[in-house]
């Protein structure tokens, strides 16, 4: 018998004028404990048994071949010529909550490549186990900075046209759906990641800075927050965006910061302006809340697609969050609010 422990990061990606390239880990985590039965123990090999507890526990199936993170480590272990699971049993206890712009399904994704790795004892380097996860989860800010922690910048390589057409193969072929009827042989035969589909650096990070993340009770589908972002955008915006960006990957590692610099280094033209139907509230918490008004405050934007706000702060979490809750209230917006520190990378750990 072996037992082992997967322990992976809340995120929040964009941090003002980041979209899509720039993401956070955050300590709220989605933890595995895993068993796995050796044929001495149990036999014959049984589907997994997954039981799971926390956030999303009336939502996630408990079903191998349904649920997201054992369908990701199946795929990496298919790619190695492991086609099916071992006998094992997993319980996941998850504190990320769902649909609210803090890297739930990046999560998901992380601990299922980890899950893989594990299971098949393949010792894959942390680049590669990115490719894994971007050929499932096709942005790279949320897994990334999951996968190895912090404050990360990433971007998805320019591959040749071989490697293109590899990485762009549909999710339906990554990640087969399970009929009822399906069995073993389903889905045996997965697209292998080219290498290097992505390439991330770590900025710094002020050790005075943590993060009040401000988290409404509605969800938000990542899908929706991106329909209604525009398919082109002016010259003045993207320079607005490119400016404060070059900005605030360093003055957030800046000790101590400037919160004058760093507020004004988080707004943003290109997704946050086009999310305000979605989010009643938004420009109001993120206009009324300054470094000005709230001593301690550096900066304060949307997390990921919302609807959760992230304010970055030294001090004033109290203050801040209920100024927030009493300007959504108005909006007739029911809130809670968590002061996290800054995470770091996914862990396995063997019991």
């Amino acid at each position: 018998m072996r037992r082992f422990t997967i322990k992976v990061p809340a995120t929040s990606a964009n941090i003002g004028p980041g979209f899509d390239v720039v993401g956070l880990s955050l300590s709220l985590y989605l933890t595995l404990t895993v068993v796995v039965y050796t044929s001495v123990d149990q036999s014959p090999v049984v589907p997994p048994v997954i039981t799971y507890s926390g956030e999303g526990s009336n939502e996630v199936p408990l079903d191998a071949y349904k649920n997201l993170t054992t369908r990701v480590a199946l795929y990496v272990l298919r790619c190695h010529g492991t086609q099916t699971f071992p006998s094992m049993s997993m319980h996941a206890h998850n504190e990320i909550p769902f649909s609210r712009g803090l890297g739930s399904s990046g999560a998901a994704v992380i601990g299922g490549v980890l899950l893989g790795n594990a299971l098949g004892n393949l010792k894959l380097s942390v680049s590669r186990m990115l490719d894994f996860a971007l050929m499932v989860e096709r942005h790279p800010d949320n897994v990334t900075a999951a996968l190895v922690g912090g404050f990360v910048g990433s971007y998805l390589r320019e591959l040749n046209s071989a490697a293109t057409e590899a990485a762009s193969v549909p999710l339906s072929e990554v990640l087969p759906e399970y009929p009822p009827d399906a069995d073993e042989n389903w889905g045996k035969d997965p697209p292998m990641p080219p290498l290097g589909i992505g390439h991330f650096v770590k900025f710094g990070w002020a050790k005075e800075v943590r993060a009040l993340a401000i988290i409404p009770r509605f969800e938000l589908s990542t899908a929706k927050a991106r329909d209604v972002l525009p398919l082109t955008y002016s010259r003045k915006d993207l320079v607005f965006n490119m400016q404060r960006l070059a900005v605030l990957t360093t003055a957030l590692a800046q000790s101590p910061p400037d919160p004058e610099l760093t507020y004004e280094a988080m707004k943003d033209r290109v997704h946050q302006p086009y999310r305000k139907e979605l989010i009643p509230g938004l420009p109001e918490v993120t206009t009324a809340i300054t470094p000005i008004t709230h001593d301690g405050l550096l900066g304060i934007c949307l997390s990921g697609a919302g609807p959760t706000i992230l304010a970055l702060a030294t001090k004033g979490f109290t203050e801040i969050a209920e100024d927030a809750r009493r300007i959504f209230n108005k909006k007739g917006i029911e809130v809670d609010w968590k002061v996290l520190d800054i995470a770091g990378g996914s862990i396995i750990a063997e019991n």
